[in-house]
């Protein structure tokens, strides 16, 4: 018998967690619920059963697509050992708040619950704003419960490199990061692929086929004017995004081209892609239970190779192509917002703030923000003050809770760490980053500028307010960069 990790098919996510490079996706089960009410679990596990049969043994759900957790379950009970049953991944997605170590494993709890086992093998967790810092709080609390045995490994879902950066230099031993990666939306290619290469977090990708879009069958067809499925809607955004149809029908013509020279089809030639791509551990290929299952297409993916010449004439189409801007995850949180529904702005809005503003006694048109530091107590400052329309940032360092040191040593960390809990404070007091005129940066080491100043542009680098860096001989504790920051509001 084949070693299942020499396998082209298969990979070792981690010790003990080897799973098939298409990773079956159960989102779509939330769509058919919402038309056909909640599927039967054991005619769904009967559907799942004829994918792990063709070797598509590893499933990927979340808390929120409709009974999927509970359908994997049926399936995992009818396997007795553990280690031989197919492998099921979810989400975590909590709303922002406090990630006390009662909230987490509450969390943790529900998931091994409806999965019926007694530890999952691999808990994703989403979060919506990094802004409020209880992200990582909830990945540590994770992390203790990875130690007591409840999760096999962790992962988290649409991260950028960034964050993903200052989670694995505090220590937190992630696993995988789920993200969109595409002909379409190249983005993984970029800051998220130089991470993986020196680090063993990888990519699960999902939107691999755009939705579909990314097939023969839309190969010379029309623009569609009227999309009525959410995941085309989400997607289409992508293509206009990407500079339009035309673009598009490109990159397909590129794909058709290769397909035709290798005998398979667009959506082979498009996932086969993604999979060759730097970090990528397996691509995430949507299920409808109980229609067609394209499990033989699927099967050709490991069955041939891209060359350079396949490679070049990608290129060719994406030179044609206006890339996606920012990085993965952005999407969810900044414009534009490439959702099915489109602009996000008023649910982030609705998001719970890090900290709150409360009014400075004896002083008019003026209020502060208190971060929960107990230097602000000892010394008697407060993270942020308006007056008018004016705002001061106090010097900020990486600190977590009372007195954690966050990424300890990585100065870039730090600092992606640091400017989001000055966009905190900001945000408390109705400034955003484009208000922010000013920042002051002070550094213990020369050889850290680069890294903190690639943390800084990856926030201000369309906005560039005036900006000090200075080396200094060292800061009070175990920092290696303190900022501070101006801001003026605009209205």
């Amino acid at each position: 018998m084949t070693d299942p990790a020499l396998r082209p098919d298969r990979y070792d996510l981690a010790p003990g967690l080897n799973i098939s490079r298409a990773v079956t996706g159960l989102w779509q089960i939330a769509d058919i619920e919402r038309t056909s009410g909640p599927l039967d679990p054991e005619k769904g596990a009967d559907d799942l059963a004829a994918y792990a049969q063709a070797g598509f043994d590893s499933f990927d759900m979340a808390d929120h697509y409709g009974t999927s957790e509970l359908i994997t379950g049926a399936l995992l009970r009818r396997h007795a050992d553990p280690a031989t049953r197919p492998r099921a991944f979810t989400k975590w997605c909590p709303a922002p708040g406090p990630m006390t170590a009662d909230v987490v494993r509450a969390g943790v709890q529900e998931r091994l619950d409806r999965l019926g086992v007694d530890r999952v093998d691999l808990l994703q967790f989403h979060w919506w704003s990094f802004e409020h810092p209880a992200w990582l709080d909830a990945l540590h609390e994770m992390t203790r419960l990875r130690d007591e045995g409840l999760i096999g490994e962790i992962g988290v879902t649409n991260f950028d490199a960034a964050h993903l950066a200052l989670a694995l230099a505090d220590g937190i031993p992630l696993r995988s990061n789920q993200v969109s990666f595409s002909l379409i939306d190249r983005r993984a290619a970029g800051p998220l692929a130089q991470l993986c290469a020196r680090t063993p977090a990888r990519l699960l990708a999902y939107g691999t086929l755009c939705g579909g879009f990314l097939s023969d069958r839309w190969l010379d067809q029309p623009e569609p004017v009227e999309i009525a499925d959410w995941s085309k809607m989400k997607y289409k955004r992508f293509i206009d995004t990407a500079g339009g149809w035309g673009p598009f029908q490109a990159i397909l013509r590129a794909a058709r081209q290769i397909g035709d020279k290798h005998g398979v089809s667009i959506a082979n030639v498009a996932t086969r892609w993604v999979l060759e791509q730097t970090g990528v551990a397996a691509v995430i290929i949507g299920a409808r239970l109980g229609e067609a299952m394209h499990a033989a297409d699927n099967a050709r993916l490991f069955s041939y190779a891209l060359d350079d010449e396949d490679r070049a004439l990608l290129q060719s189409a994406f030179d044609l192509t206006t890339p996606i801007p920012g990085d993965c995850g952005d999407e969810y949180r900044k414009p534009p917002f490439l959702t099915a529904s489109g602009d996000l702005s008023h649910h982030l809005d609705q998001m719970p703030l890090a900290h709150s503003a409360q009014p400075i006694p004896g002083r008019r048109d003026s209020d502060r923000v208190l971060s929960g530091s107990k230097w602000e107590d000892i010394a008697g400052y407060c993270r942020a003050q308006r007056v008018g329309q004016m705002i001061e940032v106090s010097g900020t360092t990486a600190t977590a809770g009372h007195d954690r040191v966050v990424a300890e040593g990585d100065a870039g960390a730090q600092t992606t760490f640091i400017l989001d809990k000055i966009l905190a404070a900001l945000s408390a007091l109705g400034a955003k980053p484009e208000d922010v005129i000013r920042t002051r940066i002070y550094a213990t080491r020369e050889e850290d500028a680069l890294a903190i100043s690639q943390a800084h542009g990856r926030v201000f680098g369309t906005i560039k307010p005036a900006n000090t860096l200075v080396v200094v001989d060292r800061l009070i504790g175990d920092y290696c960069v303190e900022i501070e920051a101006s801001a003026l509001l605009q209205s």
